[in-house]
């Protein structure tokens, strides 16, 4: 692997989850291209990770409505309208087949911000 190519991962390394999904975000923007979760196999062959991935749904926003919409737009990089019409259609799933620890990052934001968020 060439050392540009190194540098770049290591730079992605550091990110954290909202800064990765707003970086995704960005790209799909700039590329006009979609980041779409590829759904697990249907047989039980290959289930080695599969435990491991998770939904994180935002159940309702609390009393804090707008802290909420922040965090969305931060995790989803959506614009202020989008954000607002995903937090008002809560239960709403904020993302699907992500690792345990970054859906523990997501669900901490979003609680932190008054919102009411499952993961299973």
């Amino acid at each position: 692997m060439s050392d540009k190519l190194q540098k770049i991962i290591d730079e992605l390394s550091t990110l954290t989850v909202v800064e990765a999904a707003e970086l995704s975000s960005k790209l799909e923007e700039h590329w006009g291209v979609s980041a779409s979760v590829a759904s697990a196999p249907a047989s039980g062959d290959a289930d080695d990770g599969a435990s491991d991935e998770v939904t994180v749904t935002l159940l309702d926003f609390g009393e804090s409505k707008i802290n909420v919409i922040k965090e969305i737009r931060n995790i989803l990089g959506l614009g202020l309208g989008d954000a607002k019409a995903f937090v008002e259609s809560a239960p709403k799933v904020v993302k699907e087949g992500i690792k345990k620890d970054d859906a523990q990052e997501i669900k901490s934001a979003l609680e932190a911000a008054g919102g009411k968020v499952e993961v299973k």
